[in-house]
C-alpha cells in the first residue's frame, strides 16, 4: 500500500514536535516542508525545506495532502489565513492523531487538527478544524472546542465547556464544567476560568481576570 506525502507548513519548533506526532501515527510520508525563503535548501529532522508560502499553489499542483506546522501563541491569524489558503486550492488537510492520545469513538475530531501525545478527548467532545490539541490536554465530555485555537500543554476542558475560534489556552489552564469562552480569547498559563468569558481580549489569574482588550 502506497503511503501519501504531505508537505508541512511552517519549520518552527511546533514543527519539530508535529513531526514525532506524524512520524509515530504512520500514515503519512513527509515530502517536504515549506519555510521561510532563508531557509530553503535547508532540512529539518532529515526532511528538506523545499519553498515558502509563496510557492504553495506550485507546490500544490504536485502535492494534495498538508498540514500546517505553525504554533501559535499571540495570535492564530496566519494558521487561519494558511488553512483558508490549502482550502482554496482545494488540498486536503488530515486529522493527525498521536497513537499515545485517546480519542473516543464518540468524539468528533475537524480537519487540519492535530492531538498530540497524551492528550485525551472523551465522549460526545467536538473539536473543529485547524486546532492544535497539545501534549497531555483533557477535552472531557460534551466539551465543544471551535476553529483555530490551540490548547495548549496539560490544559483541561471540562465537561460540556465550549472555546469559540481562534483562542489561546496557555499551559496548565482550566476552564470549568459549562462554561463558555467567545472568540478570540487568550488565556495565560494555568489560568483558572469559573463563568463565561463573553468578550475576546487577555485573561490570566486564578481565577482570571482581563488585563488587555
Amino acid at each position: 500500500m502506497t503511503i501519501p506525502e504531505l508537505i508541512l507548513i511552517g519549520g518552527g519548533g511546533h514543527c519539530h514536535a508535529c513531526i514525532d506526532v506524524i512520524e509515530q501515527e504512520g500514515k503519512f510520508k513527509i515530502a517536504g516542508i515549506v519555510d521561510i525563503p532563508q531557509n530553503v535548501g535547508l532540512n529539518i529532522m532529515g526532511y528538506p525545506i523545499i519553498g515558502t508560502d509563496e510557492d504553495l499553489k506550485s507546490i500544490s499542483e504536485k502535492y494534495d495532502h498538508f498540514f500546517i506546522t505553525i504554533g501559535s501563541i499571540r495570535s492564530i491569524a496566519l494558521r487561519s489565513k494558511l488553512y483558508h489558503q490549502i482550502k482554496s486550492l482545494n488540498k486536503n488537510l488530515p486529522t493527525v492523531v498521536s497513537p499515545l492520545a485517546y480519542v473516543s469513538k464518540h468524539a468528533r475530531i475537524g480537519e487540519g487538527t492535530i492531538v498530540m501525545h497524551q492528550a485525551i478527548i472523551n465522549a460526545n467532545a467536538t473539536v473543529g478544524e485547524n486546532n492544535i490539541i497539545n501534549s497531555k490536554v483533557l477535552i472531557e465530555h460534551d466539551a465543544k472546542i471551535g476553529r483555530n485555537n490551540h490548547i495548549s500543554t496539560s490544559s483541561v476542558i471540562n465537561g460540556s465547556a465550549q472555546v469559540g475560534d481562534n483562542c489561546y489556552v496557555g499551559s496548565n489552564s482550566s476552564i470549568n464544567n459549562g462554561v463558555k469562552v467567545t472568540d478570540g480569547v487568550i488565556l495565560g498559563s494555568s489560568s483558572t476560568v469559573i463563568k463565561d468569558l463573553g468578550t475576546k481580549g487577555t485573561f490570566v489569574g486564578v481565577p482570571v481576570r482581563k488585563i488587555k482588550p
